[in-house]
């Protein structure tokens, strides 16, 4: 799906080159989704002209629309080809799921937080990315009725990686998550070597936690 230009297309095309390529992201179709997807509109209104400034913001509930670095460096690090399915554990506003539409075939997207699930399942229909399919559920179980999936990508922290999404991925699938304590964790990149998962430690990330069985529970947070 490609959306037309619009007055923020300079700065998608700034946001690309000055905060993803110039750390060292230089998958094209990585870039060029997220010169498509028009951030701002998933953002608040009252957000939209800080949408691509290089830093996280926050989405209400608690919850953020990650650093465009980090959308760009976790989606390239799936190296997608157009033909997979992955799993998205996490909506919060939408935008990940946008751009990894993209970039595969089909895409399934989980979100325990309703409000944000309904407003992101709307926006997503609106602008026509039609192969994402937005679930209210733990994320932490993954979404068992789809799977395998080719690659899974988590926007929240957990504490270790919840095991039901290594064996929702396929044998030569890949998984990328954020593990560690609340505040400051690992990004992680999980690979099948052997028969036997390993992870790759990517560089420290700060994401907010996942909330649910393999999780955090409320009472942790």
């Amino acid at each position: 799906m490609n959306c037309p230009r619009d007055e923020f297309a300079l700065k998608r095309d700034q946001m690309v080159s000055s905060q993803i390529v110039r750390r060292g992201v230089h998958n094209t179709r990585v870039l060029d989704a997220m010169r498509s997807v028009p951030r701002h509109l998933f953002v608040n209104p009252e957000m939209r002209d800080f949408a691509y400034a290089d830093y996280p913001l926050p989405i209400g509930y608690e919850q953020t629309i990650s650093q465009p670095y980090i959308v760009g460096l976790m989606t390239s690090l799936l190296d997608l080809k157009g033909n997979e399915k992955v799993l998205e554990i996490g909506t919060g506003s939408g935008y990940q799921a946008a751009v990894l539409s993209i970039l595969s075939q089909e895409v399934h997207t989980i979100e325990l937080i309703e409000p944000l699930a309904v407003r992101a399942e709307a926006l997503l229909k609106q602008l026509g990315y039609f192969n994402v399919h937005v679930h209210l559920s733990d994320g932490s179980l993954g979404w068992q009725e789809d799977a395998p999936y080719d690659a899974i990508l988590v926007t929240a922290s957990a504490p270790r990686v919840p095991p039901p999404l290594l064996s929702q991925l396929a044998p030569t699938g890949k998984l990328i998550i954020p593990v560690g304590g609340q505040g400051y964790q690992t990004l992680e990149l999980w690979t099948q070597e052997n028969g036997v998962w390993q992870p790759e430690e990517i560089l420290p990330v700060a994401f907010v936690p996942l909330r649910g069985v393999h999780g955090w529970s409320v009472q942790e947070i």
